[in-house]
């Protein structure tokens, strides 16, 4: 059964790298699609909000070919990132070194923003987690755990901790396309969820090909403490009651007016 909340999370910011930070600018072209640093510090994972989102990621098929066409160009979306990512400095790359390694390389995000400071990044590779992803080949699926690290943790300035993982993806899909940011969704916001709300931490998800309901790609669904902003809680249809504390009695925070400006 899905619990309804996650255990207290304490969470952890840092300075975001700065050529990581300057390069996913550069990637977007100046579009204002990247926020300013101290709006990535402020994002929270509200529990409810979280459950809902774990309790879409399990229900859903292991795969479905409606999101096939979100999943190829999530697929083209990544490759070109990486290679931004690894590619030359005077070619106009990052100059990041990559490494697969069958094991989990870092234990905290402190390792790997030490790492990657160096301009360096191990990537747990896909063949050794046990988890096969039913569309990505294991190259896609290292490439894309590469370059969220970097864009995502790295650049965002947080940690692996619930309110790191919803910062961290809402910072990356910022360097995607509408399109391709819904399969996106499902990678990061989707699993994480899973993990923290229905596997409580015991174990990662079975991983999934399918794309969750709409309003949970919109950033509009992201809290930033202290701003007058917040989440507005999906429609009830995508929502199971076990989902929604809610529904059983519990408190919810109240729905905000709309996203901050600088999304």
């Amino acid at each position: 059964m899905l619990a309804p909340a996650a255990p207290p999370a304490s969470t952890t910011c840092f300075p975001p790298i700065p050529y990581l930070f300057e390069g996913a600018q550069r990637y977007c072209s100046g579009s204002g699609r990247i926020a300013a640093p101290e709006v990535y510090a402020r994002v929270r994972l509200d529990p409810v909000l979280g459950a809902a989102v774990a309790a879409a990621y399990m229900v859903a098929p292991a795969r479905d070919e409606r999101a096939f066409p979100a999943y190829a160009a999530f697929c083209r979306e990544t490759v070109r990132q990486y290679h931004f990512l690894v590619g030359r400095v005077e070619f106009g790359g990052l100059g990041v070194a990559v490494r697969i390694v069958d094991e989990d390389p870092y234990a905290d995000v402190e390792s790997l923003v030490d790492d990657l400071r160096r301009r360096r990044l191990k990537v747990w590779a896909s063949e050794a987690s046990g988890n096969p992803h039913p569309y990505l080949s294991d190259g896609e699926n290292d490439m894309f755990r590469a370059v969220h690290d970097a864009f995502g943790h790295a650049a965002s300035g947080r940690g692996f901790d619930r309110h790191g993982e919803e910062a961290s993806w809402l910072k990356h899909c910022r360097m995607y396309s509408p399109l391709a940011g819904r399969a996106m969704t499902t990678e990061t916001r989707g699993q994480n969820c899973a993990h923290i709300f229905y596997y409580r931490g015991g174990r990662f998800p079975e991983q999934k090909a399918v794309l969750l309901p709409r309003a949970f790609s919109d950033p509009r669904l992201v809290w930033t403490e202290g701003s007058t902003a917040g989440w507005k809680r999906p429609h009830r249809a995508a929502q199971s009651p076990a989902a929604d504390p809610a529904r059983r009695g519990a408190r919810a925070r109240p729905p905000g007016p709309g996203p901050p400006a600088a999304w």
